[in-house]
């Protein structure tokens, strides 16, 4: 039977991110540091060089990886929803919910113009509105149509972010609330004009 090593080891590079990904959505992008990160890991920063050119590369991986998760993933699994408005009601409640993805959101905001979050932050809003108006296309809005309802969607949602870090008693507390919160939200974003 071979011993377990003891002392520091070397951590992978998703080990990194994902402790990256904890402390942005704790900390904001200036909490994304390799000597705090190797505590944190129980390893040395010499881990991260292993991977990571800079704290600038970890950055960057960091928000890629929320990219996928919090962007390319959820989009995957609404479309897995045959109907159109169905996709759009489990996008607006799982947006109404406070998770990682969404501090991570805030604090990508608060660092807007950071020369490594600036390029990801505006490619996730760009695709987030654009599959937004995809969706209200599929509800049979005009193009020009689908996109101001989808920017409106979408300022929704980051006004939301900005609540449920903020000040999140003024936000739905329970299932119910929430859903009704969600389908309120449904309804005026889909409303047809007189």
């Amino acid at each position: 039977m071979a011993e377990k090593s003891v002392g520091k080891t070397r951590k992978s590079r998703a080990d990194w991110t994902a402790a990256a990904l904890d402390a942005l959505a704790e900390g904001g992008v200036a909490a994304v540091a390799m000597e705090p990160l190797a505590a944190r890991l129980g390893t040395t920063k010499g881990s991260a060089y292993w991977h990571f050119a800079n704290r600038d590369e970890l950055l960057r991986s960091t928000l890629e990886r929320w990219e996928a998760e919090h962007t390319e993933a959820v989009i995957e699994y609404i479309e897995s929803r045959p109907d159109p408005r169905d996709r759009l009601h489990a996008l607006l409640g799982a947006a109404l919910r406070l998770s990682r993805g969404s501090t991570v959101l805030a604090a990508m905001l608060a660092a807007a113009e950071h020369p490594v979050v600036s390029p990801i932050l505006n490619r996730v809003t760009d695709r987030r509105i654009g599959y937004l108006a995809s969706l209200f296309a599929d509800l049979g809005f005009g193009r020009a149509e689908a996109r101001r309802r989808a920017v409106l969607a979408y300022s929704t949602y980051v006004g939301n972010v900005a609540l449920q870090r903020a000040l999140p008693d003024r936000l739905p507390k329970t299932a119910a609330a929430r859903e009704a919160y969600v389908r309120d939200a449904l309804t005026a974003l889909t409303a047809r004009g007189s």
